[in-house]
């Protein structure tokens, strides 16, 4: 028993390395989105992607023997690990509980960090559409689609010369 709470516990800290690891991403890309690093962002996009497959991983690492250790305790396979601290061992009760909860804060920050992060995407997306708007007006307004999204504008086929004059 002891084995696979040693296990479960080594597990929880992986996890909790992981959701570090991708918080430090994010919050690189959140710098890389206010320096407009075209470039840098999208090496961090890749890094995020690869990042999410190890948390991935972790995450059911940790599941399979969070599995083992209930199926051990005489618990259903499927017993939650917030309802297990009373059935572990002593030693390990607050342990096992201090790792559960900073992985959740940790995944709590990620999730923050992650709509901050689109906003601001957002945002500067809004910008240039305007910026490319008032360089190349419509010559008619803003349209729908069939899905009720607003549809690509009409940019007339002009040099930016003829545009200027």
């Amino acid at each position: 028993m002891k084995e696979q709470l040693d296990k479960l516990v080594g597990h929880l800290r992986e996890e909790l390395i992981q959701y570090g690891e991708l918080l430090s991403l994010l919050e690189q890309q959140q710098e890389m989105i206010v320096n407009r690093s075209a470039d840098g962002l999208m090496q961090n996009l890749t890094s995020i992607h690869a990042q999410m497959a190890e948390i991935a991983k972790a995450r059911t690492c940790r599941e399979q023997c969070r599995e083992e250790v209930a199926e051990s305790l005489g618990l259903d396979s499927e017993f939650p690990i917030r309802e297990m601290y009373s059935s572990l061992p002593v030693e390990y009760q607050s342990l096992v509980q201090a790792l559960v909860d900073e992985v959740n804060e940790l995944l709590i920050k990620a999730n923050q960090r992650l709509r901050q992060n689109h906003l601001l995407l957002s945002r500067s997306l809004e910008f240039m559409q305007k910026l490319i708007q008032s360089l190349f007006p419509t010559q008619t307004g803003q349209t729908y689609d069939q899905s009720g999204q607003v549809g690509a504008a009409y940019v007339p086929q002009r040099t930016t010369y003829e545009t200027l004059i």
